[in-house]
């Protein structure tokens, strides 16, 4: 399924949620499905933001990905596991409507589209460093887009059953 394809079955998914279903949280430390969704989004915005820092860039970075990126990149996505966030990026917003991550979804569709036939343009040497993942080229913050979108695929599927969808 291309990315496109991926985020179009994620505002497909979107409209069947209620208000209430949209913010429900089963626990404390368990996101919303609209928590998931606006995360989704700004997540992917700050990778469109790096692969435009690295069209900008002047300077070729000679250093790589760390073991994990090398292992994400290789697998081609992310391991099934939970990955907890540092505290202070665990807390998306609960309060978007249906409406206002729709408009954020085809925002993130429009940019891409805009991106997918001149990524492969950008010099690979331009890179911008991922915390988690080392040095990245605007081609691989651009994939990582889909791959985290696959890979918050399982949590989407574990909070629809709390809410018996």
């Amino acid at each position: 399924m291309s990315d496109q394809m991926l985020i179009e079955t994620y505002k497909d998914d979107l409209q069947k949620y209620s208000p209430e279903q949209l913010r429900y949280k089963a626990e404390q430390r368990v996101w919303s499905i609209g928590q998931m969704y606006d995360h989704l989004i700004l997540v992917a915005l700050e990778y469109l933001d790096n692969v435009e820092t690295c069209k900008a860039a002047d300077v070729k970075q000679p250093l790589g990905k760390t073991e994990a990126g090398e292992e994400l990149f290789s697998l081609g996505g992310f391991p099934p596991v939970k990955i907890k966030l540092p505290d202070h990026l665990d807390l998306p917003s609960n309060s978007e409507s249906k409406e206002e991550l729709t408009v954020g979804l085809d925002q993130l569709q429009q940019k891409m589209m805009e991106w997918e036939d001149k990524v492969d343009t950008v010099n690979p040497d331009y890179k911008v460093v991922h915390n988690g993942f080392g040095w990245l080229n605007a081609r691989e913050w651009f994939d990582l887009i889909g791959m985290h979108f696959r890979h918050h695929l399982r949590q989407k599927d574990e909070l629809e059953q709390r809410l018996g969808l």
